[in-house]
């Protein structure tokens, strides 16, 4: 059971070490591909902070135009 846990608790922190930064800039965190401008996404407002310091009125709306990070809330 340990080298269990050892094993999942090495690939996480693996893991944790190669994610890129949320915050990077706004050039490392729009993916093109993933914008499409006939995204249907409710008019739900909850707003999030997108990588790139623009506030979008939820996370499907964000997705939409490419975002790959955000954090609940309106930017500062």
């Amino acid at each position: 059971m340990k080298i269990i846990y050892t094993f999942i608790l090495t690939l996480f922190l693996t893991n944790c070490s190669t994610q890129p930064d949320c915050c990077a800039g706004p050039d490392t965190c729009i993916n093109e591909d993933l914008i499409d401008p006939n995204r249907a996404c409710t008019k739900e407002y909850r707003p999030v902070c997108g990588c790139n310091d623009i506030t979008y009125s939820n996370s499907c709306v964000a997705e939409g135009n490419g975002v790959t990070e955000w954090a609940d809330g309106a930017c500062d």
